[in-house]
């Protein structure tokens, strides 16, 4: 298939504030009709087409991830009650096996090894721990699907029954069971269509759970007996301002349920004494509008407090104490607001309480014993690179005495530390194994620096290997970016991204505004009607590894994924010469139409972000202006590739449908990729994953005219 599909025009006219726009393709909405799945089957035929040079690359991509990682391998375990819970993967199975194992006395913090497995080492073989329980096996309840995701998991207090939630379609609505333990039978308990982050109360009576309006916003909490039918089921909160979702929590303590409404800048935090659960929940601080806050319970010199951070008058947030009994009352401050630090949270135990942060673009972690008389005094926990991401892991228990450490960054693989607060020791309990050559001594990262129009200095993180990279020679080089939602691209560890960076390839993330590496005003400063910042920070960046000798345009590319694709597409219009091809993932394309229509899934939360088009005109002509699919122009647009999921209900795959027909218009070499069976997050089941990483990637190297062989072919022989 030599020709590119080319979808029919249906004009269709879109008029709001006395602008019309002309539509020709909102046809392609219609997911039932048959013309358009046609549509897109024509569409991946011909990507398939255009991509079958690079199947053999795509091949051995897939190999190399796969032969660099153990396939049969154990999670650190966790300590829970009277479990240590740790989940196993086999080689072949596509998917996790939840399993527990006894702890051998109340005094252990030990997380158990396996006979042949030395701390730190991997895991071999199949066989679990010793006692070891199958809680739950992925692989037999993803049996007969194209597509498996578990979005609730809980197990009771007295751990005899396990609460799990699943979706094999992709939209994020999912089934909700409860299962026997010991037997692996499931009772008659069956919810459909629930949110994610269902929960046992700490009876075991009572499951509570969310569930979803037709705008897939969670907007009810429910009170579920077990043993009892979904429709006896107690409707417990109901949020009805549609700006705002829902979730459901237990504190650390167990001593309170609590259920959180929110939106992208307010919420709101009710709280019930968990030896009540059929009581009444009751509002800590009343919603506030652009008031956010997060509610932690811990015991301060004998008494109940809740902790608050809160960025009430205090735009990078702080955090304060108020008395359980009146939570509206006094303030205790605690860790007071500074505007070179943004808090993140805190987690509280008995002991000691934890703060997480960031600051200069990285995270950090600091920690606080309890004093007789309550006070806190935070110390914060040093590492040494000069780039990395740490923050706290999977800490459940109340009174446990080390705080467990996620810790990782470009060069190092993902490691799990043990911190023990009283002494100071770290405990190295396990570093994600990478089978075969790697050498950490080879690879440099780096921080640069861009400078804006306006002035305003904006961070590049790269990484590439010494080698293969030299200085002043311009290298071919994938730039990531996103900038939405405060959300930050931190330094990671990727396996499959070594078969970039042996490719000669630096890896490089844009740290536009609209993400939240440089506190809140860094994310105010990209949104709304300064959304335009995110997308001339990424030109900026694109400039200044250019300028800096790094790359060349013909050798670099833009990659972004659902926000980052709304980037990636006003990217390619306002500056497509600067790259030689763009990747746009589940991409935010048609960000305008969306944003207009409430009915559509989450538009009404996303006000918030993008600002109110359909009620404020001078959002609608803000967002006019950068929306890609209707700032295509006629002009030289680098090859890009569009991956899109038919079930997303995110981002729906419309968008990225009429984002490639306008393209096709102006004749743009443009490839549009569409999983049939799968959901926002792309297919399910590692294997799957690998693989399209794999057609990612080759398609990534071949546009790049990175080298297609590993190691950058021995560097070039």
């Amino acid at each position: 298939m030599t020709t590119p599909p080319r979808a029919a025009q249906k004009p269709q006219q879109r008029s709001f504030h006395n602008d019309v726009f002309t539509d020709n393709y909102e046809w392609l909405r219609d997911k039932d009709s048959p013309e358009v799945i046609a549509h897109l089957e024509a569409e991946n035929t011909f990507t398939d087409a255009r991509t079958a040079h690079l199947s053999l690359l795509q091949e051995q991509v897939f190999e190399e991830i796969k032969g660099r990682t153990l396939e049969t391998d154990l999670s650190v375990p966790v300590r829970q009650g009277q479990w240590w819970y740790y989940t196993r993967t086999v080689e072949g199975q596509s998917y996790g096996i939840h399993c527990r194992a006894p702890i051998a006395a109340q005094d252990d913090w030990t997380p158990p090894v396996l006979p042949e497995q030395a701390p730190g080492q991997a895991a071999g073989g199949t066989a679990g721990l010793s006692g070891e329980q199958i809680v739950l096996d992925d692989n037999a309840e993803a049996a007969g699907h194209e597509f498996y995701s578990l979005g609730s998991t809980d197990v009771s207090v007295d751990e005899s029954r396990l609460l799990y939630a699943v979706d094999t379609e992709g939209d994020e609505r999912y089934t909700l069971r409860v299962r026997t333990i010991a037997t692996g039978e499931n009772l008659s308990d069956e919810i459909p269509n629930t949110g994610e982050g269902a929960l046992f109360d700490p009876s075991g009576r009572y499951i509570f759970y969310t569930t979803v309006d037709d705008a897939w916003r969670p907007d009810t909490v429910w009170r579920h007996e077990v043993g009892t039918a979904a429709s006896a089921d107690v409707s417990v909160f109901h949020e009805p301002d549609e700006r705002f979702w829902v979730g459901v929590g237990l504190t650390r303590s167990r001593r309170f349920l609590l259920i959180e409404a929110g939106s992208s800048v307010t919420t709101e935090t009710r709280l019930l004494d968990a030896t009540d659960p059929t009581g009444e929940f009751a509002v800590v601080w009343p919603r506030q509008d652009g008031v956010e806050y997060d509610v932690e319970h811990a015991v301060l010199g004998g008494e109940d407090r809740l902790l608050i951070v809160h960025n009430d008058h205090a735009v990078n947030f702080e955090l304060v104490s108020v008395s359980v009994a009146d939570p509206r009352g006094a303030r205790r401050m605690l860790l007071p607001h500074d505007e070179a630090v943004r808090l993140e949270g805190v987690d509280a135990f008995r002991d000691f309480v934890v703060a997480e942060y960031r600051r200069d673009g990285l995270t950090r972690v600091a920690v606080s014993a309890v004093t007789d008389g309550g006070e806190l005094d935070f110390v914060e926990l040093a590492f040494e690179e000069p780039l990395y991401s740490v923050g706290t892991s999977a800490n459940p228990e109340w009174e446990q005495p080390t705080i467990r450490l996620g810790y990782t960054s470009f060069i190092t693989p993902s490691t799990v530390y043990d911190h023990v607060v009283t002494t100071g020791e770290r405990w190295l309990r396990k570093q994600q194994p990478v089978l075969g050559r790697y050498d950490p001594s080879l690879f440099v990262q780096r921080r640069e620096w861009a400078t804006a129009a306006d002035g305003t200095r904006i961070p590049i993180s790269l990484v590439y290997r010494s080698d293969l990279v030299a200085p002043g020679d311009p290298a071919p080089t994938l730039l990531y970016g996103y900038g939405s939602y405060e959300i930050s691209i931190d330094p990671s560890f990727s396996i499959a991204r070594l078969s970039l960076l042996d490719r000669g390839m630096i890896f490089a993330v844009a740290h536009v505004r609209g993400g939240g590496e440089l506190g809140r005003l860094w994310y105010e400063n990209g949104k709304k009607l300064h959304k335009r910042n995110s997308f001339t920070d990424f030109i900026d960046c694109a400039q200044h590894l250019i300028d800096a000798g790094y790359t060349v345009p013909d050798r670099l590319v833009a990659e972004g994924r659902s926000a980052g694709g709304l980037l990636m597409g006003a990217v390619a219009n306002l500056a497509p010469e600067l790259f030689s091809g763009i990747l746009a993932g589940v991409p935010f394309v048609d960000a305008l139409t969306s944003i207009l229509d409430p009915s559509l899934p989450l538009t009404v939360i996303e006000w918030d972000e993008w600002g109110d088009p359909l009620h404020d005109p001078e959002v609608y002509s803000y967002m006019r202006g950068y929306s890609p699919v209707e700032n295509v122009r006629d002009t030289h647009y680098p090859r890009m590739l569009a991956v899109t999921s038919l079930n997303d209900t995110r981002v729906l795959y419309v968008e990225p449908a009429k984002w490639v027909a306008r393209l096709r218009e102006v004749g743009a070499d443009v490839l549009l990729k569409t999983e049939m069976s799968a959901g926002h997050g792309g297919v399910s089941g590692r294997y799957s994953r690998w693989r399209e990483t794999a057609f990612d990637f080759a398609w990534i190297i071949d546009a790049a005219r990175a080298h297609p062989s590993g190691e950058a072919a021995v560097s070039a022989a």
